[in-house]
């Protein structure tokens, strides 16, 4: 007779096992691909393009190809069902799946009766439903959708909802911000893998493995919305809900080459929505959007707070859309990004380097673009230079993972199922919690922290704007794609010498590994792929994206600066960009 170990080993891993095999079940036999398409696309080095268009057929490739507001315009305009749109999404999604893995949930049955609901509505009434009508939108593995599980990566939660203690509920709950996306006439068809713990910015678990990079699958998707940002890539959704307390939104959607917004906590709602160690509030996981365009992440931003969601969350903070300060902040630029004659042109701080890890070539050349773009559009641009990221990563860091992983281990303990080998060495062993009275100083230096950078910056305007950090400050934050690594133009700086032993580190860990997995740089400027120097060859394709960053509470403004700043780089006209995915050529001065 097996050890315990060995029976526990037994069990979590057979249940996992039932659970892929359950989910591929889902998928209808017509979608499914050939096992040798299936092996093929496991050394298939770019899964985006023309290798996942060849299980795609030419009416849904046209649909495929529309971005979120094109597409509810298309329905709202009798051009398009919301049948046809859900049925396409659904096979995409599904042949992503089986090419990416990069699902946790499928509910195409369910999908696809909502749209046929949603069109006899629209055939008997003349209109939809709400801003949304039709709109297929994927879910991050956290947020509970009835009838379905939600596992957030834990074995331990298969055939139930993390963190839903009562068993009687199981399957009856449901996130408050599902609920307002299916009222706006939204379409809820499939939830996104990602990793165990949700306190990794790759996007692997003991349920699934591992969902690598479409762009480039030498990579990694990132994490903890790496699901969303992979789905996104291979066009199967337009539109998906993640959540960020780290760079969960902002990494995948940079890596994966696709627009992202972390709004500040508390601008919607998380009511029912699983978590990481639940009651730690000092620094909240928040929601955030990722999509194909920028105007869909505009249309969810407008959507969403449409629907009032105070009213039924109390920790969300009265605050409507306000359509005044996207006016505001694009009625001082031209549709081609640059500076109105009359009007203040914009003053863009950049952030060169943190001084914890040094950028590498491609992400320096993509800030290069950005200010370059900016500066020939008539803005101004500045150097960043604020109070230290180290100490801000350090502490974020030491109170989100206070309780010394106890919430993990638990979850864990559900099945019996062990840490992922890239997690056990990463903090995440059990040790004892932080004290009371050290857990209170650390939010005393993190509020301290809050000022400085706050009296920094708004020390700038005397002049004459790394994703841990903008956490602490619970800052407003928009992700837009730039270029992409090019093995030609990014070559290894041989003058580079490491900023400290944690870059060093970095360098060496590439080096040592010989470029068998992406590594990334928590605190590189924006996020990006560390660039190792031996082998350019490696990275090349890989997305390249920047933060543009605002004050809390600033979505509005920090999503029309985006906006701006994407039609400056496209007037810029570099070869390397691709700006196909933006819905409307033209800067539009409403949504």
């Amino acid at each position: 007779m097996g050890s315990k170990g060995e029976l526990n080993a037994e069990t979590w891993s057979s249940k996992a096992a039932a659970k892929r095999a359950s989910t591929l079940a889902k998928i209808y036999p017509q979608w499914r691909l050939a096992p040798e398409d299936i092996r093929k696309a496991s050394t298939q080095r770019k899964l985006t393009g023309s290798f996942i268009r060849q299980f795609i057929t030419t009416d849904d490739a046209s649909i495929l190809s529309m971005d979120s507001v094109p597409l509810v315009d298309a329905i709202k305009g009798g051009k398009l069902t919301s049948l046809q749109v859900t049925t396409a999404f659904c096979k995409a999604a599904a042949v992503a799946h089986q090419i990416g893995n990069c699902l946790h949930e499928i509910f195409f049955d369910e999908a696809l009766e909502r749209a046929k609901q949603l069109d006899e509505y629209y055939s008997e009434h003349g209109t939809t439903v709400g801003p949304l009508h039709g709109l297929p939108v994927s879910l991050k593995d956290q947020f509970h959708v009835k009838g379905q599980d939600t596992t957030a990566g834990y074995v331990g939660w298969i055939g139930s909802n993390a963190g839903i203690k009562d068993p009687s509920q199981a399957h009856q709950v449901q996130s408050q911000i599902a609920t307002e996306l299916r009222s706006l006439g939204a379409v809820l068809y499939c939830k996104t893998s990602v990793p165990q713990t949700l306190f990794f910015i790759e996007t692997k678990n003991n349920i699934i493995g591992q969902t690598l990079n479409p762009n480039n699958q030498n990579l990694s998707c990132g994490g903890s919305s790496g699901g969303e940002g992979a789905l996104l890539a291979l066009r199967g959704s337009t539109i998906g809900v993640g959540t960020d307390i780290g760079g969960s939104v902002r990494i995948p959607a940079a890596f994966n080459g696709v627009f992202g917004i972390k709004p500040t906590p508390e601008r919607f709602s998380y009511r029912d929505v699983s978590i990481t160690n639940p009651g730690q509030n000092a620094y909240k996981m928040n929601i955030g959007f990722l999509s194909t365009s920028i105007d869909g992440i505009g249309l969810m931003l407008k959507s969403v707070l449409s629907t009032k969601p105070w009213l039924r969350d109390p920790a969300v903070v009265p605050m409507p859309f306000r359509q005044e300060i996207v006016d505001e902040y694009l009625g001082r630029a031209h549709d081609d990004g640059t500076a109105k004659h009359g009007h203040t042109p914009f003053k863009l701080g950049v952030m060169w380097s943190d001084d914890v890890v040094g950028p590498h070539p491609p992400i320096t050349r993509g800030l290069r673009m950005v200010a370059d773009a900016v500066k020939e559009a008539g803005h101004k641009v500045v150097n960043w230079e604020p109070p230290s990221h180290r100490a801000a990563k350090s502490i974020h860091l030491a109170i989100i993972t206070a309780d010394g992983a106890g919430d993990v281990h638990k979850n864990l303990n559900l099945s019996g199922e062990p840490l992922i080998p890239e997690l056990d060495t990463r903090g995440m062993r059990l040790r004892p919690p932080m004290g009371l009275l050290k857990f209170q100083d650390l939010t005393r230096q993190g509020l301290e922290l809050e000022e400085r950078y706050s009296d920094y910056w708004n020390s700038t305007a005397d002049d004459d704007d790394y994703t841990e950090a903008l956490n602490l400050m619970n800052y407003s934050v928009m992700v837009i794609p730039v270029t992409k690594a090019d093995k030609n133009l990014d070559p290894f700086d041989h003058g580079y010498r490491p900023l400290n032993t944690k870059d060093e580190k970095n360098w060496k860990a590439c080096k040592q590994l010989q470029l068998l997995q992406a590594y990334i740089s928590t605190h590189a400027s924006m996020k990006i792929l560390i660039f190792c120097p031996d082998d350019p060859e490696v990275y090349d394709g890989g997305p390249v994206g920047v933060q543009i960053v605002a004050r809390k509470f600033e979505e509005e403004k920090v999503w029309a600066i985006a906006k701006v700043v994407r039609a400056a780089l496209k007037r810029a006209g570099s070869p390397e960009l691709n700006l196909k995915e933006d819905s409307d050529v033209r800067v539009l001065a409403r949504l």
